[in-house]
């Protein structure tokens, strides 16, 4: 069945920006495949409701990957996405996400960096040594918050926005991600879907800077989400 902005859970929207949630396997912004994406099913969600003719401006001012679901923010006009961009190159765009991985890791807070290389043609990530030409710095923090069996529940703040990065980093320390049949290898634990979600965004209203805080939790009647308490821990905001 074809996707339609009639199946975006829209969060919130006002004249500068438009908080929706992604389905999984719906890519973020036209591609090869030219299944329906979430920039364009957002401009004809305008089109229709605002009855606006013509060309729709939206700005795409972060991206989920394709297999990744969750919540995402838009502008509305070209001055909220400057300063929205400008938000999260200054470091004043947070994002939380969750992650079901297919083993425990050996500590149960931490901090991965590590220098990722894209192979474009083949559209792999991998790590790469520091200096390697093209390989660009990858941060993110990770928190278990809850296990079940030989899986857990990882709370990831991303502090750089590199492609694959939570698959390739956790994958990197032996703790790929349920569904991930690009990187889990021989640790793979099969899903419907991969289990990475964005779970919350925070940022500076772009025109009245009050500080905006949006959540959405996966289907957690779906596996592995069901193995744990989602809506508990999603009710635990950012420092």
């Amino acid at each position: 069945m074809s996707v339609t902005y009639k199946d975006i859970p829209i969060i919130y929207e006002d004249n500068h920006v438009i908080v929706a949630v992604k389905p999984f396997n719906v890519p973020s912004q036209e591609d090869a495949s030219k299944d329906p994406d979430m920039l364009t099913l957002l401009k004809e969600y305008i089109k229709d409701t605002a009855e606006k003719p013509g060309n729709v401006f939206l700005g795409l001012v972060h991206r989920l990957d394709r297999p990744t679901g969750g919540v995402m923010v838009f502008a509305k006009t070209s001055k909220a996405a400057a300063r929205l961009s400008e938000s999260i190159v200054s470091g004043d765009f947070d994002k939380k996400y969750f992650a079901v991985l297919s083993d425990i890791p050996k500590d149960k807070n931490g901090r991965l960096d590590n220098y990722l290389l894209k192979d474009e043609a083949r559209n792999v990530v991998s790590v790469a040594p520091m200096g390697v030409l093209g390989a660009k710095r990858a941060v993110l923090d990770y928190k278990i918050v809850e296990k079940k069996g030989q899986l857990c529940l990882a709370e990831i703040y991303l502090y750089t926005g590199r492609s694959h990065q939570i698959r390739v980093q956790t994958a990197h320390i032996g703790c790929p991600i349920v569904g991930d049949v690009k990187y889990a290898g021989d640790k793979l634990v099969k899903a419907e879907h991969l289990a990475l979600w964005s779970a919350e965004i925070r940022f500076p209203h772009p025109t009245k800077k009050d500080i905006m805080v949006f959540r959405a939790i996966p289907d957690d009647s779906a596996f592995p989400w069901s193995e744990f308490d989602m809506e508990r821990h999603l009710s635990v905001k950012i420092n």
